[in-house]
């Protein structure tokens, strides 16, 4: 089955560049879609020029309004009203398109998806979410940057979609839930925390393990771990910067003799299964949770190999119909609550 996916062309540290080269590395890939790129196309037309066999599976819409990482989301709401950002969102709530990718500005992007693809009846704001390797598999974080203060209401909403959306995503039937704290004590944690920990413990439907600290969410003690945007941002980013520096020490430990370097050849698969589970490029694609249309966010920095996983996460969740399910799911939860 083939999609439309919406990109905006010109969010990210390397846009468009890394935008078109990543589109054009999906479909290499074997994915199977089409996508409306919105941006200068003077820009993008170069970089477009690369890749002659799949000129046939883009459409430029053109605009020169860009959000930039610095500015400002009320700003970017009021005076650019035909941004390439936008201009993608918008793609999707006119049903043009199944899902939107863009690696631009977190908080104009959360706010815009918001505006133009509506909440869920119940959710109040949408929640970034992503996946990462642990342990004993993966877990599910929420939020990790699109909410950078919240409410205990929130944070319980993040609960709430985590294990709706985690259901269907970990395939068990009650994951387990975890609030992220400064420690697993009962009476740790600020008064948000605390707050937020006393109304998901009431909800009878949910499987609550409690506090959970930073060094869970590797370990995967729970399914699902909760916190505020903040919090969540500044844990995943020194989880990246950790990975790249065990690779890195890794690798420069294998160089210094020639031992080192036969064992490396010797383990040459295992060293490169380890690499990839631990690449943030391979696990780059984070979901807008809580909105009735798929909107979907790269790292700005991400090259590429990064964006095209976010593209096909986008793939991935338009050819499960994610936003229609989870709605339905949301809607029987909240009644079975009630």
């Amino acid at each position: 089955m083939s999609f439309v996916i919406s990109l905006d062309a010109m969010g990210g540290d390397s846009a468009p560049q890394i935008v078109i080269d990543g589109a054009a590395k999906a479909l290499s890939n074997g994915l199977k879609c089409t996508f409306l790129v919105f941006g200068d196309e003077h820009k993008i037309n170069p970089f477009l020029l690369k890749h002659p066999q799949y000129k046939q599976y883009f459409k430029i819409i053109h605009t020169d309004e860009v959000i930039t990482n610095e500015m400002k989301v009320v700003v970017a709401i009021r005076t650019l009203p035909k941004s390439s950002m936008r201009m993608a969102i918008d793609a999707v709530a006119k049903g043009e398109a199944a899902a939107v990718v863009s690696a631009g500005n977190t908080g104009a992007y959360m706010a815009l998806s918001k505006l133009l693809l509506k909440t869920f009846e119940g959710i109040d704001r949408p929640a970034l979410a992503t996946t990462i390797p642990t342990l004993t598999g993966q877990a599910l974080v929420m939020d990790f940057g699109a909410n950078v203060e919240c409410t205990s209401e929130n944070i319980t909403q993040f609960a709430i979609l985590g294990h709706v959306f985690g259901q269907r995503l970990l395939k068990k039937a009650s994951p387990t839930i975890g609030l992220l704290n400064v420690g697993t004590e009962e009476v740790k944690g600020n008064a948000i925390v605390q707050e937020a920990a006393q109304k998901i413990r009431n909800l009878k439907h949910l499987n609550f393990h409690g506090f959970v600290e930073g060094d869970d969410i590797t370990s995967g003690t729970t399914d699902i771990v909760v916190t505020d945007g903040f919090t969540g941002n500044v844990a995943l980013k020194t989880m990246e910067g950790t990975a790249k520096l065990i690779q890195k020490m890794l690798e420069q430990s294998l160089r210094q003799s020639w031992r080192g370097k036969l064992g490396y050849l010797m383990a040459k698969g295992a060293f490169q299964n380890m690499k990839n589970r631990i690449d943030p490029r391979m696990h780059n694609g984070a979901l807008f949770l809580g909105l009735k249309g798929i909107a979907v966010k790269s790292h700005g920095g991400m090259d590429a190999f990064g964006f095209a996983n976010a593209i096909r996460v986008a793939a991935s969740l338009a050819s499960d119909a994610a936003s229609g399910q989870i709605a339905e799911d949301l809607e029987r939860f909240l009644k079975e609550e009630k």
